[in-house]
C-alpha cells in the first residue's frame, strides 16, 4: 500500500537546511517487479548557480532544467556513460537547489536489491553511494522530474519520523567533486549519519586535463577541466 509522503513545503528551503533534514527519511519505489525502500544515511547538498560544484553551476539547460523547480521532484542525471544519480530537489523555483541522495540502508526488496547489485561485497554495500542507491532502487532515466510528493506516484519520499540527532550528523567535503566545489573548507556540504556502515567512502574530485593540439595548444574537444570534472563525477548534480 502507497505510504505517507513528504509534505511539499518541508522542501521549500534551500539544500543546505533540508540536505541534514533528509538523514533518515525512507525513500520508495513500489515498481511492477518490487517495492524497494531505501533509509537515507547520507546525502549532499548543492546551492545551483552560486555553487561551481552543481551542473546548475552555468544556469538553465534541457539538462536541468527540472533542478530548477517546483520542489519535490527528482532530478536524475547519468554519468561515467553506465550509471544514474538521484537528487530530491528542493527551495523556491528558479533556486536550482537539490540534494544528491548518496547512500542509504535496503528497508524493503532485499532480495530484489541484491539481484540489482551482484556484485555488492554485502548488504551494507548495497546502496553505499548514489550510483548504487538509484541502482538498487531502479530508478533510471525515466524517472527524472518525477513529483515525490504526489499521493498517485509510485516513487516517493515518507516524511522522517525520527531525525537524526544534531550531535550524530558529521558534515565534511563533497566525495569527487573537483575544481574549487569540492573545496571542503568554502563546501563541507555532505552531512551523514555518524556510526552507519552504509556510508560511502570519502573521495576527492581530480580534474582531467585537456589533450593537446597538433599545435599545442588545448583542444576544446573535451572542455574546460573543471567542467569534465563536475559532468564526470559520480557525486554532484
Amino acid at each position: 500500500m502507497p505510504g505517507p509522503r513528504i509534505d511539499r513545503a518541508d522542501l521549500l528551503p534551500l539544500s543546505l537546511q533540508v540536505a541534514p533534514l533528509l538523514l533518515g527519511s525512507v525513500l520508495v519505489h513500489d515498481d511492477p517487479v518490487a517495492r524497494v525502500s531505501v533509509r537515507l544515511t547520507e546525502v549532499e547538498a548543492y546551492t545551483g548557480q552560486a555553487d561551481p560544484g552543481s551542473h546548475a553551476y552555468h544556469g538553465l539547460t534541457p539538462r536541468t532544467r527540472v533542478m530548477f523547480g517546483p520542489p519535490g521532484h527528482l532530478y536524475v542525471y547519468f554519468t561515467y556513460g553506465m550509471h544514474w544519480c538521484a537528487n530530491v530537489v528542493c527551495g523556491p523555483p528558479g533556486q536550482a537547489s537539490a540534494v544528491l541522495l548518496r547512500a542509504g540502508e535496503i528497508l524493503e526488496g532485499l532480495d530484489v536489491a541484491r539481484a540489482r547489485r551482484p556484485a555488492a561485497r554485502s548488504d551494507h554495500d548495497l546502496a553505499r553511494g548514489p550510483a548504487r542507491l538509484a541502482t538498487a532502487l531502479g530508478i533510471g532515466r525515466e524517472h527524472n522530474g518525477v513529483d515525490l510528493c504526489a499521493p498517485d506516484t509510485r516513487l516517493w519520499l515518507q516524511p522522517v519520523v525520527r531525525a537524526v540527532e544534531g550531535h550524530r550528523v558529521a558534515t565534511g567535503p563533497r566525495v569527487g567533486v573537483s575544481g574549487p566545489g569540492g573545496d571542503g573548507q568554502t563546501f563541507p556540504w555532505r552531512f551523514w549519519s555518524v556510526g552507519e556502515p552504509t556510508v560511502s567512502l570519502y573521495r576527492a574530485g581530480t580534474s582531467r586535463r585537456r589533450p593537446k593540439a597538433t599545435d599545442g595548444r588545448l583542444s576544446s574537444a573535451t572542455g574546460p577541466a573543471t567542467e569534465a570534472g563536475r559532468d564526470e563525477r559520480t557525486a554532484a548534480p
